[in-house]
């Protein structure tokens, strides 16, 4: 009787014990989740305002480029600017399509966390 109730004993702290790694990698991976949401509103909200106040230092530097040339190369002046434009949003396409097939770091942590419990989980059973 005191076999089963040991064994029984044992199975009851080692479900307790995995139940806390459960729990404690859980909390991690939503802190994580957490960080990352965060991290991306503040990048979107920056970005925002680069995006905006460097658009309106290129329009007002087109227009005094064209201003400048009115009355001699209005024509040319305008069509260098369009290519030059037109360019710039090339690469910058290039550049956002790079960025977005890179692999995240997103779960990182809790995913070296697991690694190290399975480890330790397979040196305790051997």
């Amino acid at each position: 009787m005191s076999e089963s109730g040991g064994l029984l004993e044992s199975l009851k702290r080692l479900t307790g014990t995995l139940l806390a790694i459960v729990q404690t990698r859980l909390e991690l991976l939503a802190s994580e989740l957490e960080e990352e949401r965060l991290r991306i509103r503040e990048m979107f909200f920056y970005g925002s305002i680069v995006l905006f106040f460097f658009g309106m230092a290129v329009m007002l530097l087109t227009v005094f480029i064209v201003v400048a040339f009115w009355d001699s190369y209005r024509l040319q002046v305008l069509g260098g600017m369009t290519i030059l434009f037109l360019v710039a949003g090339l690469l910058a396409g290039v550049a956002l399509r790079r960025v977005a097939r890179e692999r995240s770091r997103l779960f990182s942590s809790s995913l070296a966390e697991l690694d190290n419990d399975r480890d330790l989980l397979d040196r305790h059973h051997e």
